[in-house]
Formats: structure tokens, sequence, C-alpha cells
């Protein structure tokens, strides 16, 4: 399991709305990716790959499932708090920090949302 709270929604993050692409960074993120993401910073225990096929991400009280995980998704997480959520159908070839989760619609973050992978 993954829990993080978010900190900050930069002022382009959900800017990507028709593409339904939401970019997720640790705090550590430089200013320019800020803008673009949601940063986030964990909080909790996390397991050794928190993001699997068929698990869960939920965001406050929207649950979402996960349908395809990029090779490096799960470490890029735990480095640098990094991940790209698509909410649509998985390409055929998945980038390696690039998470695919069903349904096909963005959830409403706000700071303080709390995101759970489980």
């Amino acid at each position: 399991m993954y829990k993080s709270t978010v900190k900050e929604i930069g002022p382009l993050a959900l800017s990507f709305g028709e593409e339904n692409i939401i970019i997720l960074f640790g705090p550590k993120a430089p200013q320019e990716i800020k803008e673009i993401s949601i940063i986030h910073e964990q909080n909790g225990d996390e397991s050794a790959f928190p993001i699997q096929e068929g698990g869960k991400l939920v965001v406050d009280d929207q649950e979402f499932t996960i349908s395809k995980v990029g090779s490096a998704a799960n470490d890029n997480l735990k480095e640098i708090g990094h991940i790209s959520i698509y909410f649509t159908e998985p390409f055929e070839e998945v980038l390696p920090g690039a998470v695919f989760a069903s349904p096909h619609h963005l959830p409403t973050f706000k700071e303080g949302s709390k995101i759970e992978f489980k």
C-alpha cells in the first residue's frame, strides 16, 4: 500500500483533462515540473510494489481500478514521487512511468486530498 497527501496543485496540472492524464510528483520537483503536476507527499508505510494491475487507486472517496503499470512506475513513485496516470485504455506500448486506470475520467483533486494505491 502507498499513501500520500496532495500538497499543491500546479496551475497547469489539470490542463491535460481532455487527454485524461494526471502527473504526480513528489515535493522535490523542479518549479517547471510543479506547474504541470499534482505535488504530493508520502505518509505511511509502503510495499515494494504498491501499484499492481488489478489493484486500486483511491483519491479521497473516488476509486479507480489499475489496468496497466509501466515497468518503472513503482520505482519512480518510491524514489521521486513521480508517475503519469492515464484514465484511458492502455496503449500498445506502455511508457515505463505510466499507470492506466478506469473508469476513464479524472478524479477531483484538492489540496489535502488523500491518494492511496492498494
